[in-house]
């Protein structure tokens, strides 16, 4: 049975007859009960659901209806995205007993391609760690190092794609949370330009607005199973205000040659260091693309400064997220900011400005982000996409219950604080702009190390078609160990 398939090649094998829909659905249930128990990484399941849809894609498929392009291929689903009977929690206890009375918008796109939905991945309270640990289902552990974390938030998913528990994931970014996971356990994942991907269904609110920055996207054992999904799922909402006014056509990418780009790689930063295992990757695929006669620029210059974009991207996030906060806290934070030193440029003393900022503040920030996306559309006139880190380090050992301000790496041996990765997955995220997650090497010591692609807005299917090139001509999927050797 292919657990370790991608999507398109399961859909394949559905329709050419090589087994059934049911038989697929019941190898991944069984992994899940098996071999990736430990991981505790699929935690709301719909398995009877499940293994009726799949009898009833069996019979249409003998029946000969047509079908869609996932056509009885099982799914999983980050936890923040609705799935009709199953919970929503964020990770909040009080939660527990709710369940969701619709498919989210991106749900009901891959259903209505024929998706089975086997049940949801976990995540960390909020969505609001790089570790994927709640009260609720407890914490999920990475397929290549148990004692490691997956990533978050969509830590979950990742590991699920990792250990051939489901053939497709789809989950969100605001702060890394696709890419961060995807890059931990090796494999990939798209982050769309701002607003192409409804997200309606994603939140504990029916009525809460979009949150800036926010994107939902995929998760996937190849990039072609990314460009898929993203076909699938993205375009306006129908049920939204104004929908029926607009409609999406992304630039395709009509290039099929890597030596047909103009690539900029950056491997590291002064400010923001990153481990040396990562930089040896990155050159070694540098080597690679230029192999391939893609045009390589080591040192582009890009559009601003890394400690502005760090300040900028934190105001503007922590500003998305302030909503989680009362009143009451929204004033203590204020309270705290206010005893920060003008020139504290720490991540705590940002931090604590950018939740309780004021709405002029924020559209000081805003207009400086909207100046810098005309900064980066004319550094994408120059290079085709920008290729660098996700995060400093590998995935890095189980801090479950050490607040963000007090989690610190080990860069090239040296203690260095976690919140210097904001800096690099802030790169496309404060801008709008699409990346793609791509696997690139193992360390030492065996651990997945991945990069981001980045493009201009709206340019997914450039930063797609990049990754499935390097996929072909680079490196492919490879499972843990411990699960590839397992049935």
């Amino acid at each position: 049975m292919a657990v370790f398939g991608t999507a398109i090649e399961i859909g394949t094998d559905l329709a050419e007859g090589r087994y059934s829909s049911r038989e697929i659905v019941e190898a991944y249930l069984a992994r899940m009960d098996g071999v990736g128990r430990s991981l505790n990484a699929v935690v709301a399941r719909r398995d009877e659901a499940a293994l009726a849809q799949a009898d009833a894609a069996d019979e249409a498929r003998r029946a000969g209806r047509n079908l869609g392009p996932l056509a009885g291929v099982p799914v999983t689903i980050k936890e923040s995205f609705d799935v009709a009977g199953l919970p929503t929690t964020f990770g909040h206890p009080d939660r527990a007993g709710h369940r969701a009375g619709t498919d989210s918008v991106a749900v009901s796109r891959l259903v209505a391609a024929g998706a089975i939905v086997m049940g949801k991945t976990n995540v960390p309270k909020d969505l609001a760690d790089w570790q994927s640990f709640n009260a609720i289902y407890g914490a999920t552990r990475n397929p290549w190092d148990e004692g490691r974390t997956p990533g978050g938030s969509s830590g979950g998913a990742a590991a699920a794609m990792a250990a051939g528990l489901s053939a497709l994931e789809f989950g969100s970014d605001i702060a890394g949370s696709i890419r961060v996971p995807a890059v931990y356990c090796g494999v990939w994942g798209h982050k769309p330009t701002f607003g192409i991907v409804p997200i309606r269904g994603h939140g504990m609110s029916e009525d809460a607005a979009p949150s800036d920055i926010l994107v939902g996207g995929p998760l996937a054992r190849s990039a072609f199973d990314l460009e898929l999904a993203l076909d699938l799922t993205a375009g306006a909402d129908d049920g939204d205000v104004g929908a029926g006014a607009w409609g999406l056509s992304l630039p395709g990418e009509a290039r099929d040659r890597l030596a047909e780009f103009r690539i900029g790689i950056i491997d590291s930063d002064r400010h923001f260091p990153v481990d040396g295992s990562i930089r040896l990757a990155l050159g070694e695929l540098g080597d690679a693309l230029v192999r391939e006669g893609a045009v390589v620029d080591p040192s582009p210059v890009l559009p601003v400064g890394s400690l502005e974009h760090y300040e900028l991207f934190l105001m503007l996030l922590r500003g998305a997220t302030s909503a989680r906060f009362s009143e009451d806290e929204i004033g203590e934070l204020a309270k705290k900011a206010r005893g920060f030193a003008a020139d504290d440029a720490s991540y705590d003393a940002i931090m604590h400005r950018a939740l309780s900022q004021s709405h002029r503040s924020w559209l000081a920030a805003d207009d400086k982000r909207h100046a810098l996306r005309r900064r980066w559309a004319a550094f994408f006139r120059r290079y085709d996409a920008l290729i660098c880190p996700v995060m400093t380090t590998t995935a890095f050992p189980s801090m479950i219950g050490v607040p963000k301000i007090e989690q610190f790496l080990m860069v090239d041996g040296a203690r260095r604080p976690a919140s210097d990765c904001y800096y690099w997955i802030g790169l496309p995220s404060l801008s709008y702009l699409p990346a793609t997650a791509i696997p690139i090497g193992l360390s030492r010591e065996g651990l997945p190390i991945g990069a981001q692609i980045i493009g201009p807005e709206f340019g997914d299917k450039r930063c797609i078609r990049l990754a499935q090139l390097i996929e072909r001509a680079f490196r492919s999927f490879v499972p843990p160990p411990k699960f590839a050797a397992s049935p």
